[in-house]
This record gives structure tokens, C-alpha cells and sequence, in this order.
């Protein structure tokens, strides 16, 4: 990467993609300070890495050797207010700021850039495609929108040109990208805030593959709506098990949730892929990573198959934690309603015969007004439901908008639950199958629950 900088500010430096990018200008022996609003593990690892956090945001906790424009760099997540003192003191200095997407569309530029799209799947199908690059094709590098339990990080430093990156919608940052290969794994209604109309978004998502490169390849879920006017690249379609030109057959299910299954490629059929980690949307998950793969040239198939079986997942992605006869508890970061339906079934299908009681701390204001009946509908597919507080992450509350709008529309049994009423109510309920869901931070209760349910 060509910098004229020594030094990046980055701004909202403990978000999922903000940290890789920390940690990659650290690789590279860049100096990194930055503020978040509060401490987690992402910013306790930095700051053992040599990043200097800061947790208030006024200007006067910016580290000196930061404060000249001359060789700091400045990056920013749009989840930063435009108010931000920080951000306002380096605007006002005249420093050079970025945002996230920009930088790493910096980064990419001369990589060969496979790219993972989607308004729900491309967390899991970007680790997938890391994780394949990694153990079947000699290497790659990559930027991810989770922890990758494989690597234990949501950054991957490898040999070769690959580079794998999670291409985000939120605020079109996947139009600072040119990738070799992308996949779109959906195309729904969301972040209506900043599209205003799922026309939009499926126009965004246009545009997006009108960048790939020429002689690139479009790998496409089957049934997803967006154009395809770039006329200059190769288009293939992906699906669960729907003839296309990938897919997968003879789909089994083991007693562990795990799925062994054959996936069918243009070229070939590779034979008995057993998916370490459960559900069959992440068999779905699984074939848009594969396909990338094919479509980035030589693999060792033997290898791929052995890496199917390793791949352990993505934190707060289908994510167990406790897994015993009487007790099952996972979390997830379902936060669409497409997402929490395509979990809830696959959960059903993996335990058929148990009460399914999931808590789901719903996200932003806008997109709970946005899809109330599609949150209700998706909801009602469980069996007790443990509805806590709006997350408003960026937003500021809407009159009328809250949880217990839901709570009318969803049949199933349902209540309210204040956050510090939670792991209380959880010990009463003493559910046999638990899942959480939610975006915001839902996580951090996740080892307290468990701890109540291996009690």
C-alpha cells in the first residue's frame, strides 16, 4: 500500500472493519491511535498491539504526535457523527480525512480483490472464501466483517495476491471497490435511512457490479433482482440446492446439525463436503465461497474439501455456546428480518422437537418502523420471544417507534425485557433452546447466559 503518511487517526477505531484496517497500518509499521466510544476487545487487542485508544471524545485526548497534518492520515466510519469534536478539530486543521471505504479501496487497488456483497450472508461467505484461500489455493490476504474463529481475527496477512474483502452497503462504501470477483448474496430493503427506497438500494447494488473489473466474474444468488448491465464480465448464479451453476445435491443433515452434501460447479462435482460448523443457510453460504474460489482460478480440491470441514466460523455468527442434552444456547447477529427467518429455520430444522425461545434486541429506530411486520412474522416462527429495548446505535429515538410496537403482531409468546431484567428472567425460564439476536450490545451477555444455562 503506497501511503504519504506515518501516522492514521482512526475514528470509530474499535468497529469490526475500522479494526482490521488498525491492525493492517500497524502491520504495515504505520503508527495508529484513534477514539471509540467505549472499550471491548477489539480495542483492548489493539492497544496490546500499539495503538493508542482513547475513549472521550474532545480533542484534547488526541495524542500530540497526532495532531499535525502533515503526516497524520484521518479515517472515519459514517457511524461517527458529523458533530464529532474530534472530527470537527481535524477538519478544521485541515488534515486529510477519509472514510473507511475509501482507505480500503486504497488498499485494494492492486490486489487481485474478491469481494463479498449482500445485505445478509457476506460475513460468513467472506470468511468462507478466506478460510478456502488459505488452506486450498496457498494464501491470500483479507478484511473481514466478523471474527473468523480460524484466525482468530477479522484481518488475514497471507502470501499471494488474494485479497478478500467484505463489501459493505451501508452508505454505498462498496463503490469504492473494483473487485476480480464479486459475489451478491441479496439485494433486500435495508438501511432505508440512508436509501430512502429498496429501489435504490438495488440500483446501488447495480452500480457495484458495474465496477467489476473487465474479464471479472459475477457469481449471483439465483432469484436475486438487480440489473446486470456490465457487459464485460462473466456471470454465473448460485443457489442452496436450485439447478444453477452452482449448487449444492444429495444434501444430508448429521445428528450435530452439520451438513454433507456434493456441490455441482460448471466443470465438476466435488463429492461428500462435510460443513463444519451447522445450518443450511450456511450450505448456501458455503457454495458462493466455493464458486469465488473456482472463479479465481487453481485450488486443490482435495485440500478445499478438507477446508469445508475445518472452517469453525464467525463469532456471533450461528455462534454456540453452550450445546448439551438439556441445554442449547447460541447467539447471532441477525438484525433483518430476512436474517433472523433464515436462522430461525435452520435452527428448526437442526432441533425439530425442542421450545425455541429467542431474545432479540431490535436495531435502530428506523429499520423497526421500516419492518415491523416483517420482524413479527419472522418472530412468530419461535416459540417464546424476549423482546429488549431498541439499540439506537446512531440514531436518535422516533416518537412512537419502539419495541412494544411488535408486540401485537407477533403470535407467538411475548414480552418486554428492560436489559438489566434479562439474565433474570433467563434463569426463571430455563429455556431448553435459546438463541439471541441482535446487532447492538446483546453480545455482551452471551458468556453470562451461558454460564446460567451450564449451571
Amino acid at each position: 500500500m503506497e501511503m504519504k503518511f506515518t501516522k492514521v487517526y482512526f475514528l470509530g477505531i474499535g468497529g469490526i472493519g475500522m479494526s482490521a484496517l488498525a491492525r493492517f497500518c500497524l502491520h504495515e509499521g504505520l503508527q495508529v491511535a484513534g477514539y471509540d466510544r467505549t472499550p471491548s476487545e477489539l480495542t483492548e487487542a489493539l492497544s496490546r498491539e500499539g495503538a493508542h485508544i482513547t475513549y472521550e471524545d474532545t480533542p484534547d485526548t488526541i495524542p500530540a504526535e497526532f495532531k499535525n497534518p502533515a503526516d497524520t492520515q484521518v479515517v472515519y466510519t459514517p457511524a461517527i457523527p458529523s458533530d464529532s469534536p474530534q472530527l470537527l478539530f481535524f477538519r478544521n486543521g485541515n488534515f486529510e480525512i477519509e472514510k473507511r471505504s475509501r482507505m480500503l479501496g486504497v488498499i485494494s487497488r492492486n490486489k487481485f480483490l474478491m469481494a463479498v456483497s449482500g445485505t445478509h450472508g457476506k460475513t460468513t461467505t467472506s470468511t468462507m472464501a478466506a478460510w478456502f484461500n488459505h488452506e486450498a489455493a496457498d494464501g491470500g490476504s483479507a478484511f473481514l466483517g466478523g471474527i473468523s474463529k480460524n484466525f482468530d481475527s477479522n484481518l488475514v496477512l497471507g502470501k499471494g495476491n488474494r485479497l478478500v474483502a467484505e463489501a459493505d452497503e451501508f452508505d454505498r462504501s462498496f463503490l469504492q471497490l473494483y473487485p476480480d470477483v464479486a459475489v451478491v448474496t441479496a439485494a433486500d430493503a435495508d438501511h432505508l435511512d440512508i436509501y430512502g427506497t429498496h429501489e435504490a438500494v438495488k440500483e446501488a447494488f447495480a452500480a457495484f457490479i458495474d465496477q467489476i473489473k473487465p474479464g471479472g466474474t459475477l457469481i449471483l444468488k439465483k432469484g436475486v433482482d438487480v440489473a446486470v448491465r456490465n457487459t464485460a464480465i462473466k456471470v454465473y448464479r448460485y443457489s442452496y440446492d436450485s439447478p444453477c451453476d452452482f449448487y449444492a445435491e444429495r444434501i444430508r443433515v448429521g445428528a450435530n446439525g452439520c451438513y454433507t452434501f456434493d456441490i455441482v460447479c460448471p466443470d465438476r462435482t466435488i463429492a461428500d463436503c462435510t460443513l463444519g460448523i451447522p445450518g443450511w443457510v450456511n450450505v448456501e453460504n458455503c457454495i458462493a465461497a466455493v464458486a469465488m474460489l473456482w472463479a479465481s482460478g487453481s485450488f486443490d480440491e482435495t485440500r478445499l474439501r478438507q477446508a469445508i470441514a475445518s472452517f469453525r466460523g464467525v463469532k456471533r455468527r450461528f455462534d454456540f455456546y453452550v450445546n448439551t442434552p438439556r441445554h442449547i444456547y447460541m447467539d447471532d447477529y441477525a438484525h433483518h428480518p430476512n436474517e433472523l427467518r433464515a436462522t430461525i429455520t435452520s435452527v428448526r430444522k437442526m432441533f425439530p422437537n425442542r421450545l425455541l425461545t429467542v431474545v432479540f434486541q431490535p436495531h435502530l429506530y428506523t429499520r423497526t418502523r421500516d419492518f415491523a411486520s416483517e420482524f413479527a412474522d419472522a418472530l412468530s416462527l419461535c416459540d417464546d420471544v424476549l423482546l429488549l429495548p431498541i439499540y439506537p446505535a446512531r440514531e436518535e429515538p422516533i416518537e412512537g417507534v419502539s419495541s412494544e410496537m411488535l408486540l401485537p403482531m407477533i403470535h407467538s409468546s411475548v414480552q418486554i425485557v428492560e436489559k438489566n431484567e434479562l439474565l433474570d428472567t433467563i434463569r426463571r425460564k430455563n429455556p431448553e433452546l435459546l438463541v439471541t439476536f441482535g446487532a447492538g450490545d446483546i453480545d455482551r451477555f452471551c458468556t453470562k447466559i451461558a454460564a446460567i444455562l451450564s449451571e
